[in-house]
């Protein structure tokens, strides 16, 4: 009591200006010294960038021919005004949504099953240990003569890069479910469907989770190789095409715009996912 008293009389007697200061929110400090150091990382990289090629530094790395940041950033202005460059992104939003749905609906399926069944486990782990280190550059020939379109080839190789990530993911979340939950479940009389809900479901979505925000990432790096087959439109065409027509700024550029887009489409994933997890940021 004598302290809270205490409190008050030095909050009354305290200045104007401090007294209008709130407190700074839980982790602010530390939210915002992380904003600034990855400022200053980027800062500092964009710099070295510019230094090395105005200084045509070649030390194994050859930056003669690496355009500047000003020489990319004039050209990534220009292409603002240019409606083809809109339609690239588009289109390759558009095969990442479809190919991505697809992937996660598929693998998250398939892996809630391999991860509970051993027999299913037999039958499909032999094929996704021989077809992942398959690289997705590799798929491009079989894909064109599999599949009747450009964009249905480009879509398949999307998903199949994807999928996974994601496939994994699952049966390890599955697989690493408490055995206690589920015995105890099974002594309350819990059935089997309700204890694949309200037991092995929650149990694995941390990994879930994870393996769509990987596959995310790794669906656009499958988007690129897949789209070098398309002739028309896309980010990964884009990029190829500057390469071919040797205009090294929009190479640039269209790495950067993808970068920018992989980001930003794995931050959604976690932000869409993050309700899923409540359970678990409240248990801490």
């Amino acid at each position: 009591m004598a302290n809270k008293s205490a409190d008050l009389i030095l909050e009354r007697n305290a200045p104007a200006e401090i007294r209008r200061i709130p407190d700074l929110p839980r982790g602010f400090g530390s939210a915002a010294l992380s904003v600034v150091l990855a400022a200053a990382s980027l800062l500092a990289g964009v710099l070295f960038w510019y230094w090395a090629t105005r200084a045509s530094l070649n030390f194994y790395i050859r930056f003669e021919n690496v355009p500047t940041p000003v020489q990319v950033a004039a050209r990534f202005w220009h292409l603002l005004s240019d409606e083809r460059f809109y339609l690239h992104i588009l289109y390759s939003l558009r095969r990442i949504a479809i190919a991505y749905t697809l992937a996660a609906v598929l693998g998250i399926g398939l892996g809630l099953i391999v991860g509970r069944s051993r027999v299913a486990r037999a039958l499909v782990l032999p094929y996704v240990e021989i077809i992942r280190p398959i690289p997705a550059v590799a798929w491009i020939p079989l894909a064109i003569l599999m599949w009747p379109t450009e964009e249905s080839s480009i879509i398949y190789i999307t998903a199949l890069g994807a999928l996974f990530p994601i496939l994994l993911n699952t049966i390890h979340g599955v697989e690493q479910t408490p055995e206690i939950l589920v015995r105890a479940a099974q002594s309350l009389g819990a059935s089997r469907a309700a204890i694949f809900l309200h037991v092995v479901l929650p149990a694995a979505l941390p990994h879930i989770v994870t393996g769509l925000a990987i596959g995310m990432g790794v669906s656009w790096f499958s988007l690129l190789a897949g789209e070098i087959i398309s002739g028309q439109y896309g980010i990964g065409y884009f990029t190829w095409n500057a390469y071919s027509l040797i205009l090294y700024p929009d190479i640039v550029v269209g790495m950067i715009v993808i970068g920018i887009l992989g980001t930003l489409s794995t931050h959604a994933v976690r932000l869409l996912t993050r309700p899923l997890l409540a359970w678990q940021r409240k248990a801490r």
